[in-house]
């Protein structure tokens, strides 16, 4: 069966041990973004045979970024330790075949060994080991080759090849009679009919033990594509304590789910073309295996930034309208409408649209832009405000032709800059030296307050 006839049913399978990374997130990204593209099946699968270090807030944190960011599964969840049977029996179906044993080290005679384990059980009689296994402890082994080597070919790496003696007897099921993820990622793979398995590149030297493992069964390999690992930028390994580094983080910054999805899809693939900001229609329509680089991507959070604030500028003024109405549920909504439609262009993040809206609909106290006030405030702003204050209360249209008119009339009768009156009269209605357009915000706020808040200078 080749890849083009064979029913794609792919699946994210994370651990729920910790918070979902990015790196987590991008391999989610892709398998739903390849199901979705070529009409198949993307399931959701938790790993979650370690019961050390599982967490059931992490799981529950898990499948709350996976809804966020719109990743809707079409099947599952279905969890690994709820078909311990199943494991316990294909362990049992590989010892019967001879490719698998029973193995009685204790901890402490593994400890001792300084290269690996040393298969010390591997020819022990299975006779002998099922009379033992009635009463002492054991754990169930793979029995690998030991010569010769094996192959797999990744569809964005090609054939990748290993020595068999390179490979380990690796432990298949624990004391606890739990699987190791080897032998559960195997056996659900093939029991859930998975085509592809798209995961991190950290996962390439697993690969031939599960290679080794669906031969020992005498199962078909799905498809192997392993993805480029993310980078923190300048080198090295993406985590909380270079940045942010989990889509928890990311979404309490204020970061839109699909600006998120939108930029870890271009780590490491393209659409073929210059497009970078695309909604998720769109890379469904762009996606394919074969446009996934395997170089290592660094992560870069001010190309994040910038592409957050172009899905920001996508979105309708009346969303965040209604956030505004919110907090200032007694003010008008057209008044509202309009200081959303100033404030949307300026925004990185949704986080910062109530401390920028705050001076249009509550009077500053005081100027909470220091640097701006010593750069631009001199002892003639006063005077000069004074003056832009009696243009301003001879407007009858008070509208930004007319505003922009009467400081333009102080410049000229007065002799003085645009930049000297203009930033002094954004400081006294705003307390801060950026923000929208000056004659915008002076049209919004309205005549009466725009002549008070002059003449009520800091």
């Amino acid at each position: 069966m080749t890849q083009e006839t064979k029913p794609v049913r792919v699946r994210f399978a994370p651990s729920p041990t910790g918070y979902l990374h990015v790196g987590g997130a991008r391999t989610a990204i892709y398998n739903y973004l390849f199901a979705k593209a070529v009409g198949g099946t993307f399931y959701l699968r938790i790993e979650d045979t370690d019961r050390k270090r599982y967490n059931e807030e992490a799981l529950k944190d898990l499948l709350r970024d996976l809804k966020w960011l719109g990743l809707e599964w079409d099947e599952g969840p279905f969890f690994q330790s709820e078909r311990l049977e199943i494991y316990g029996k294909a362990a049992e179906q590989l010892i019967d075949k001879g490719h698998a044993y029973y193995c009685f080290c204790t901890e402490e005679r593994l400890q001792t060994l300084e290269h690996g384990y040393d298969r010390h059980c591997r020819d022990l009689p299975l006779v002998e080991a099922q009379k033992r296994i009635e009463s002492e402890k054991f754990v169930v082994r793979f029995k690998a080759p030991l010569n010769g080597s094996t192959k797999f070919n990744d569809l964005i790496r090609g054939e990748i090849e290993t020595p068999n003696k390179d490979l380990d007897d690796l432990v298949i099921l624990k004391r606890d009679k739990f699987p190791t993820y080897h032998l559960a990622s195997v056996v659900d793979d093939h029991y859930m009919q998975t085509s592809h398995v798209l995961r991190g590149d950290e996962w390439i030297s697993s690969t031939p033990k599960h290679v080794l493992l669906y031969n020992a069964f005498g199962w078909e390999t799905p498809f192997f594509c392993h993805l480029p690992v993310i980078l923190a930028p300048g080198g090295g390994k993406l985590s909380k304590r270079k940045g942010a580094a989990s889509v928890g983080d990311f979404r309490d910054l204020g970061y839109l789910p699909h600006a998120l999805v939108n930029y870890l899809s271009l780590l490491g693939w393209s659409p073929g073309d210059d497009r970078e900001v695309m909604n998720l229609e769109e890379m469904i329509g762009a996606f394919s295996l074969e446009r996934i680089q395997p170089k290592a991507v660094s992560f870069d959070e001010k190309k994040l930034e910038w592409m957050n604030g172009m899905h920001i500028r996508l979105l309708s003024d009346s969303l965040f309208a209604d956030e505004l109405k919110k907090l200032y549920p007694a003010e008008q909504d057209e008044k509202v409408l309009k200081v959303a439609a100033l404030l949307k262009p300026r925004l990185k993040f949704t986080t910062e649209l109530s401390a920028m809206s705050k001076y249009f609909f509550e009077r500053p106290e005081k100027c909470e832009d220091e640097k701006a006030y010593t750069k631009y405030w001199t002892e003639q702003s006063p005077k000069h405000i004074e003056l832009v204050a009696k243009e301003l209360e001879k407007i009858e249209d008070f509208d930004v032709k007319n505003i922009e008119l009467a400081f333009a009339k102080v410049c000229e009768s007065s002799e003085i800059k645009l930049g000297a009156l203009a930033q002094p009269a954004r400081l006294a209605v705003s307390g801060v030296g950026a923000g929208p357009g000056l004659w915008e915000i002076l049209e919004c706020l309205g005549k009466e307050e725009c002549i008070f808040r002059l003449r009520r200078v800091f």
